[in-house]
C-alpha cells in the first residue's frame, strides 16, 4: 500500500528496506523526535497515558511545535470525559480531527456528579452542591424539572402585559408571594406572543396584587392576560421529579420519581455553559480552520442569564450554545450528538464560513438546534458568515428553557444549505431565515432550504410562528421539497410557510404543507415571491393568507393544489391587484361553493384573477392518509402541476451513524 511521509513526498519502501544498520546510525534522541513528530494519531483513553481532551490538545500543539504538518487525528476511546473548563481551540489548533475510536461513542460532559445524597424525613433527598451554581439537573440521564409553580399549565397576568420600566405585572389571588421577592432569585417566566421574558422578582405588593420585576420589557412583549409561571421558589418543590438549589446553603434538594434511587441513579449538574469554543480572530485574518468533530457525544452544558434577567425579542436571542465557533472556517461536526443542555446546540457566528453540521442528533435542549450568523451586519468580508451546510440532522425536543428557540436559525448569513433535516417537537419555528424587517439591505441571501421534514411545531405554546419563517429581501433563496405538517400556535399564527416582513424575491416550490392551524401559506408583506407547484391541504382556519396590500406584486401563486375540509380558502387581506394567481386547482371536500375573499369563483376570475385555474378534486391516492401522490387522471396534471417526489425528504443517513 502506498504511503506518505510527513512532508507529503511519496515513498513506498519494501519490507525490510529500512535496515537495522541504518537505524543504528541515527542518534536515539533524533530517532524518537522524528518518530514522534511524524505521528498522525493521538490516542485518548481513561486508562491513559493521555486521559483528557486538554492533554490531547496540548500534545497536538507539541507536535506542531516539533514540525508536524498536515492533519493530526485525536482518537477518543470509550468513556465519559468531564471537562473542567471549556475546550478552547485557537487557530493554532487547526487541521485537527477529534473522532471516536472505532466502535466507541465517547461522552464529553460539561457536568459534575453530585454525590452524598441523604434522604430526609419526607420524600425529598438532599446533597451538598458546593461549587458553581447550576440551573439544570439530570437524574439517571433524564432532565429533572426545576421547582415550578403551577406544576401544570400557567398563571395569567391580570390584564395587559407590562410596559412599565422596570416591568410590573398584576397577578391574581395569591399566585405570587411576597417572601419570594425577598430571596432575590425566584423567577417569573412569561410567554408573550412569539417571545418570552425571564426576570427575578424584586418586590411584591400583596394588597395591590402587583409584582415588580428586575428588568425592562421590550415594546414587542405584549399580550393580554399573558401566561406565566414561577420557577426556583423553594416551596415550589412540591411533587416528584422536581429539584431546587438553595444558593445560600449550597444544598440541592430533589423529590425522586417512582422507581428512582439516588443511591444508584447518577445525578449530574452542569458546570459549564460552553463545552467547546473555536476561537478565531476574523478581523485580523486569523481563523480556526479544518477542525472536525466526528462520532462524539456532547452533553451537560448549562444556561445562564444576567442577574436582572432578560426580555427576548425573538427566537431566544439570549440563549447560549454548547459548541461555539467565531472565526471558524471549513470545520465539520459529523455524526455527533449534542443533548441535555441549556441553550442552542451549535452556534457559528462572526466570521464563520463553509462549516458543516452533518448527520448529527441535537435534542433535549433548553434552546434550539443550530444558529448561523448574528443579528448585526458586518461590512468587512472577513467578519461575515456564509456558505455553511446543515444537512441530514435529527433535531428535536427543543425550547425546554427558552420556549421561542428555533430548530435551525439563520440570521445575517447567506448562501447556506439547510437540507435533509428532520426537525420536530419544539415550541416555535422549525427553520428561520433572515434578520432584517422590511426592505432594507441585509446579508441573508441565496439560502437553500430543501428536503426537510418539519412537524409538530408550536404545540400551542407560542404564536406568530411557522414551519419555515423568513424575513427581508432574499434574492436567490429557495424553499423547495419540504414536508411540513402539524403546526399549532397558542392563538394566531400557526403557519406552514411564513414569509414575514419584507420577505422578497424568493422561490417557494414543490412543498407539501398540511394540518396547520392558521394557514398553509401566509405572506405578511413582501414583493415578487414565486409560490408554485405546492400542495396545501387540510389546513384549519384558512388555507392561504396575505396581510398587507402594497403597490407592487406581493407574489405569484401558480400551479398549486389547495385541498381542504374546513375553514376559509383565503384569509385576511386580498384587496388590490398586487398578487398574481393562475393555473391553480382548488377543492373543498365539504362540497359547498368556495368563496374567494367573498366572491364566487366566476366573479373572482372575471376580475382577472386565477386565469386557467379550476375547482376540482385533484384525485390524490389517499388524502385521508396524507398520501398526496396523484392518480394518472388527476385534473391537476392537466393544469401543468408536476408530481412532487418526497421519497428522499429528511435525513439520508441515520443521525449519529
Amino acid at each position: 500500500m502506498e504511503s506518505f511521509n510527513p512532508a507529503g513526498t511519496r515513498w513506498n519502501p519494501k519490507p525490510g528496506a529500512l535496515k537495522r544498520s541504518t537505524l543504528c546510525r541515527i542518534p536515539a534522541g533524533l530517532l524518537l523526535l522524528a518518530l514522534w513528530a511524524s505521528a498522525q494519531t493521538i490516542a485518548v483513553s481513561p486508562a491513559g497515558p493521555i486521559r483528557t481532551l486538554a492533554e490531547a490538545r496540548d500534545a497536538a500543539r507539541a507536535q506542531r511545535g516539533a514540525g508536524r504538518t498536515g492533519t493530526i487525528t485525536i482518537r477518543i476511546g470509550a468513556g465519559v470525559y468531564f471537562l473542567p473548563e471549556t475546550l478552547v481551540l485557537s487557530p493554532d489548533y487547526s487541521d485537527t480531527v477529534w473522532e471516536a475510536a472505532p466502535g466507541a461513542r465517547p461522552v464529553i460532559s460539561g457536568g459534575r456528579i453530585l454525590t452524598g445524597w441523604k434522604k430526609g424525613a419526607g420524600p425529598q433527598w438532599t446533597a451538598d452542591a458546593s461549587g458553581p451554581d447550576f440551573r439544570q439537573l439530570f437524574i439517571g440521564g433524564r432532565r429533572a424539572q426545576r421547582a415550578r409553580t403551577p406544576n401544570a399549565g400557567f398563571y395569567r397576568i391580570d390584564g395587559a402585559s407590562p410596559q412599565d420600566k422596570p416591568a410590573q405585572i398584576r397577578f391574581r389571588g395569591n399566585d405570587i408571594r411576597p417572601e419570594w421577592a425577598a430571596r432575590g432569585d425566584v423567577e417569573v417566566v412569561a410567554l408573550l406572543a412569539w417571545a418570552d421574558f425571564r426576570m427575578p422578582l424584586a418586590s411584591v405588593d400583596e394588597s395591590a396584587h402587583t409584582a415588580v420585576l428586575t428588568d425592562d420589557p421590550r415594546p414587542s412583549n405584549k399580550e393580554a392576560d399573558a401566561r406565566y409561571y414561577i420557577e426556583n421558589a423553594p416551596d415550589a418543590l412540591d411533587q416528584p421529579g422536581e429539584w431546587y438549589l438553595d444558593r445560600q446553603t449550597h444544598t440541592v434538594s430533589y423529590w425522586p420519581l417512582a422507581g428512582e434511587n439516588l443511591a444508584i441513579d447518577q445525578a449530574i449538574a452542569p458546570a459549564l455553559v460552553e463545552l467547546v469554543r473555536l476561537e478565531g480572530n476574523p478581523e485580523r485574518g486569523r481563523f480556526v480552520h479544518n477542525v472536525v468533530f466526528r462520532g462524539l457525544q456532547f452533553v451537560h452544558a448549562d444556561w445562564t442569564m444576567p442577574g436582572h434577567g432578560y426580555a427576548d425579542t425573538q427566537a431566544a436571542q439570549p440563549a447560549p450554545a454548547a459548541i461555539v465557533g467565531v472565526g471558524a472556517t471549513d470545520c465539520t461536526i459529523e455524526r455527533c450528538t449534542v443533548a441535555h443542555s441549556g441553550g442552542y446546540a451549535i452556534f457559528f457566528g462572526r466570521g464563520s464560513k463553509r462549516n458543516r453540521i452533518l448527520a448529527s442528533e441535537l435534542y433535549d435542549l433548553g434552546g434550539g438546534g443550530v444558529k448561523l450568523g448574528e443579528p448585526r451586519q458586518f461590512p468587512d468580508e472577513p467578519e461575515r458568515n456564509y456558505e455553511n451546510v446543515v444537512a441530514d440532522n435529527h433535531i428535536h425536543d427543543l425550547g425546554l428553557v427558552y420556549a421561542p428557540a428555533v430548530g435551525v436559525w439563520v440570521l445575517q448569513s447567506g448562501r447556506n444549505q439547510i437540507v435533509h433535516n428532520h426537525i420536530h417537537d419544539l415550541f416555535y419555528t422549525a427553520i428561520s431565515v433572515g434578520w432584517t424587517w422590511g426592505y432594507a439591505e441585509n446579508q441573508s441571501q441565496g439560502n437553500i432550504v430543501e428536503y426537510n421534514h418539519l412537524h409538530h411545531i408550536g404545540k400551542e405554546m407560542l404564536s406568530d410562528m411557522g414551519g419555515i419563517y423568513t424575513l427581508g429581501v432574499q434574492p436567490g433563496t429557495r424553499i423547495r421539497y419540504n414536508l411540513i405538517h402539524d403546526i399549532s400556535s397558542f392563538t394566531y399564527g400557526g403557519w406552514g410557510i411564513y414569509p414575514d416582513e419584507g420577505s422578497s424575491e424568493m422561490l417557494i416550490e414543490n412543498n407539501v404543507v398540511y394540518r396547520c392551524k392558521s394557514a398553509g401559506f401566509h405572506q405578511h408583506y413582501g414583493r415578487e415571491n414565486t409560490v408554485r407547484n405546492n400542495i396545501f391541504a387540510f389546513n384549519q382556519e384558512n388555507q392561504l393568507m396575505r396581510t398587507r396590500a402594497e403597490p407592487h406584486v406581493s407574489f405569484t401563486f401558480e400551479h398549486n393544489i389547495v385541498y381542504f375540509d374546513q375553514g376559509r380558502l383565503l384569509g385576511t387581506n386580498w384587496t388590490g391587484d398586487g398578487f398574481i394567481m393562475k393555473g391553480n386547482l382548488y377543492f373543498d371536500t365539504r362540497g359547498s361553493e368556495i368563496s374567494f375573499a367573498g366572491q364566487p369563483f366566476a366573479e373572482w376570475q372575471s376580475a382577472g384573477r386565477d386565469a386557467g385555474s379550476a375547482i376540482a378534486d385533484p384525485l390524490f391516492v389517499n388524502a385521508g392518509n396524507f398520501d398526496f401522490r396523484l392518480l394518472p387522471e388527476s385534473p391537476a396534471l392537466k393544469l401543468g402541476f408536476h408530481p412532487i417526489d418526497l421519497s428522499t425528504v429528511g435525513p439520508r443517513v441515520p443521525a449519529g451513524q
